[in-house]
């Protein structure tokens, strides 16, 4: 990991840079595959899987049969923190709802805004170097709660043919509707498109690796809503000279062996904190299993130091991390100053990993620097706002002559026309 010393301001932008991507390459790549299966629907998938997934496949769907099957195959530890993990998801999400209130803005005029659920939906769940099945219960429980009337997830299966069955157990536990046996760009087509086997839908959600990323950037544009645009993980963490190295170590190597192209960033006002969280990663990463994926991020890693932990809030702000962890003495005060930010975990016991699997918020979270415009996924995500209006004559008469004058100030004479023959209707009665 690269140290800064006490950067000037000037160097910051610099120094927070993300990882470059290939751009060009990406889209050409994409593109085709978007036109494939936008073309040649099932056909497409079938020869996309075989390529990318190597494996072949007759039917697409997940069959009952293989749903049951994958809760019998999972050890009963795992089913139980599963559910655990759920409840509180549920909790946490079913707590966003909000009643519907109206608004007199003026007598006889009453406004309001109705929640509907999206009716569609498309969930992509990652399964190529690890089977996130965390991300079905962040996708589909709120998706469930919100009332959308289709849950469609896609998931890339092993070489076997077969969805791992943590994904199964807990699609079927967190309510997906449909499953299917497809990965990549290609999934994310088909969700946008439809093909023979699989329904277009509304909007899609999920994470991905660059080539879904880019695909759902792409479809985004003109075919499908998307949650959000994102990139590869990261974390940033906060530290003084209080903190605790050996936990500051372990936030940074567990956004580090999420993928080689993820970004972990230490900020903190000690030096001593610094040296002994370094000596901690390469402790710490000595008996990780995905020691070497860990490595390569952490090529993109930095350890800063800076004059003051307020300097370093700024900093943080600046960046605009998808996850951002403060351990210090006076995270209460910090966390007050925090402006951009994905997901933020305060205090010494709330690790990123809290929030990846069952504290209750969601880990679907803006990356890229995204978070200055973009929330995370939340019940809200989900539905679309409908907004209502009831006017009564009385109402109309004292709205009236403000429509008019604005309408004819705009030069639209027909929705100056639209208020005065009905105001005219009632002098005329």
């Amino acid at each position: 990991m690269e140290i800064f010393n006490y950067p000037e301001r000037s160097l910051w932008g610099g120094i927070l840079k993300r990882p470059p991507l290939d751009e060009q390459d990406l889209s050409e790549a994409v593109g085709q595959i978007l036109r494939e299966v936008k073309a040649r629907g099932d056909e497409a998938l079938r020869e996309y899987e075989e390529r990318f997934d190597k494996v072949q496949l007759r039917d697409l769907h997940v069959s009952q049969p293989e749903m049951e099957r994958a809760a019998e195959l999972l050890p009963k530890e795992l089913k139980e923190a599963i559910q655990a993990a759920m409840r509180n998801i549920e909790a946490f999400h079913a707590a966003q709802r909000r009643d519907v209130v109206q608004v007199q803005t003026m007598p006889g005029v009453l406004c309001w805004q109705k929640p509907v659920p999206v009716e569609r939906v498309g969930l992509y769940v990652p399964g190529g170097t690890a089977p996130l099945f965390s991300t079905v219960l962040m996708l589909a429980v709120p998706a469930r709660l919100a009332g959308c009337r289709e849950i469609v997830l896609c998931t890339p299966p092993g070489k076997d043919g077969q969805v791992h069955p943590a994904i199964l157990y807990a699609a079927s536990l967190s309510g997906a509707t449909h499953i299917y046996k497809v990965g990549g760009a290609q999934a994310i087509a088909a969700l946008a498109y439809g093909t023979e086997s699989i329904p277009k839908v509304d909007k899609i959600f999920g994470p991905g690796n660059r080539f879904v990323t880019a695909a759902k950037q792409m479809v985004s544009l003109r075919d499908v809503a998307i949650d959000m645009p994102a990139g590869p993980s990261e974390v940033m963490v906060l530290a003084d000279g209080r903190a605790n190295p050996a936990f500051v170590a372990a936030d940074l190597l567990s956004q580090a062996e999420h993928g080689a192209d993820s970004q972990s960033i230490l900020v903190t006002d000690s030096k001593e904190l610094l040296l002994k969280v370094q000596e901690e990663v390469c402790r710490q990463m000595e008996v990780l299993p995905r020691q070497s994926i860990a490595m390569q991020s952490l090529r993109h890693g930095k350890l800063i130091l800076l004059r003051s932990m307020d300097e370093a809030m700024e900093m943080a702000n600046a960046y605009a991390p998808e996850h951002l962890i403060i351990q210090a003495e006076d995270y209460a005060s910090l966390a007050e100053h925090v402006v951009n930010a994905g997901s933020v975990f305060l205090g010494a016991f709330s690790p990123e990993s809290a929030g990846d699997y069952a504290s209750g918020t969601n880990h679907t979270l803006p990356t890229s620097g995204y978070a200055r415009a973009y929330s995370g996924v939340h019940l809200d995500s989900f539905m679309k706002k409908v907004t209502f209006q009831e006017i009564t004559r009385e109402g109309l008469c004292g709205l009236g002559t403000a429509i008019m004058v604005m309408a004819a100030n705009e030069h639209l004479e027909a929705h100056r026309k639209a208020v005065e023959i009905r105001i005219e209707s009632k002098r005329k009665e």
